[in-house]
């Protein structure tokens, strides 16, 4: 049978939908499947950094995000109960603001852009079988809402579904660096709780999150120690509610606002994983996945959208074979976000960070400049490895020191 795509793309979320757009945009042929239908929600944090805000832009989209209310983000703080570190992050292509829209509303945008780039989409429509002859990836078998089982091949199928990728696992996809479950966040939204802009707070074994998003309402996420995830279950409401306590000027905050929607929430695994091999690819989540903590899932998935599909489009048109590059893909992914990887996944564990690093969290309050490279780190424009690097240290210690 004749190959009927370019490209065949399993999940239309926020790496699916930009890499059928990407790919369509390329004048390539490109199917893109979900089992959900749009508008619809999925577990997220829903932060934007300014590098995803930038894609965004280059895009065309931004203008949609911005039309749907979702308000900006212009400064970030982190509260650790002694100090609190606020500032604007670095521009990143004329982009220091960040944005927290609804998966209603965004997944829905990246749909829409893919499906005006020309891709073919099929919503609801779920996968039963990845095809593999002669140990390559030619196709998929699935079906739609009317249960009819249907064949559709392809010159490469890129699992763009998650962390739990049906696409990875059905290949069996080789995993690295993994590191364990680190903390259990649950999340939920309240009317009437104004915050100023991204706001962090981080107290001994706890740590939550504020940010404003779609319909004036705001996302509260708080997370415990894995370890502790069986106690937090047991009663979500009450140990959420009294976490806050450990600061009682945001308790009293959430006192006076409402709760409009159930708790969500869990635990996700940090990996990994090689994202190719003959006939298939993998992009965001399926990829590489880290815990939430730092809100970095959208950003990264943005940024690897595009190195996949620049990498897709020299397989597809020739111009590179598949193994070098997609091999030059997982190496620029893998090289960005090793760092921020190695910081969140520190972050995540929820314990004391050691003295020395205590003690420069000290020196960087209080001096704006420094403040504003920290809160860069957490928002995607400065990389872990430039902030943390010994120069950068010396020179926040010395200025702490003139102080």
């Amino acid at each position: 049978m004749a190959t009927d795509y370019d490209a065949i793309i399993v999940g239309a979320r926020c790496a699916g939908s930009p890499t059928a757009m990407q790919l369509a945009r390329q004048g390539h042929r490109v199917l893109l499947v979900d089992r959900a239908e749009f508008p619809s929600d999925t577990l997220s944090t829903h932060l934007i950094h300014p590098p995803g805000v930038a894609a965004l832009d280059r895009w065309g989209l931004l203008d949609h995000v911005v039309a749907s209310g979702c308000p900006p983000i212009q400064r970030y703080s982190f509260d650790f109960g002694p100090f609190t570190i606020k500032g604007s992050p670095r521009a990143y292509e004329g982009h220091s603001t960040g944005y927290a829209p609804r998966r209603t509303v965004l997944d829905k945008i990246l749909v829409d852009g893919a499906r005006e780039a020309g891709a073919e989409v099929r919503e609801h429509f779920n996968v039963d079988e990845v095809v593999i002859e002669d140990g390559v990836v030619v196709g998929i078998r699935g079906h739609g809402k009317d249960g009819e089982r249907v064949l559709e091949r392809a010159r490469v199928v890129i699992g763009a579904d998650g962390r739990n990728s049906h696409v990875a696992k059905a290949l069996e996809t080789e995993e690295y660096n993994e590191k364990p479950r680190l903390q259990w966040s649950f999340y939920t939204y309240f009317s009437g709780l104004p915050v100023d802009g991204f706001e962090v707070r981080i107290r001994p074994s706890r740590a939550w999150a504020a940010i404003s998003t779609n319909d004036g309402l705001t996302l509260v996420v708080c997370g415990w120690p894995y370890a502790e995830a069986g106690t937090y279950k047991a009663d979500v409401e009450a140990n959420y509610l009294k976490t806050f306590e450990l600061a009682p000027e945001f308790a009293e905050r959430v006192k006076a606002a409402k709760r409009v929607e159930p708790f969500n929430g869990g635990a996700v695994p940090n990996f990994f994983r090689k994202p190719y091999g003959p006939g298939w690819a993998l992009v965001g989540d399926a990829g590489y996945n880290k815990d939430p903590i730092t809100a970095m899932g959208i950003t990264d998935a943005f940024r690897d959208v595009e190195l996949c599909a620049t990498a897709l489009d020299e397989t597809l048109t020739g111009a590179r074979s598949h193994d070098d590059a997609m091999a030059d893909y997982q190496r620029k992914r893998d090289g960005h976000v090793e760092p921020i990887y190695e910081f969140t996944t520190d972050l995540a564990r929820l314990e004391p960070p050691p003295p020395e690093t205590q003690q420069l969290l000290g020196a960087v309050h209080g001096n704006q400049e420094a403040m504003d490279d920290f809160v860069s780190v957490n928002a995607a424009t400065l990389s872990p490895a430039e902030f943390f690097a010994p120069d950068n240290i010396g020179r926040i210690m010395g200025a702490a020191a003139t102080r």
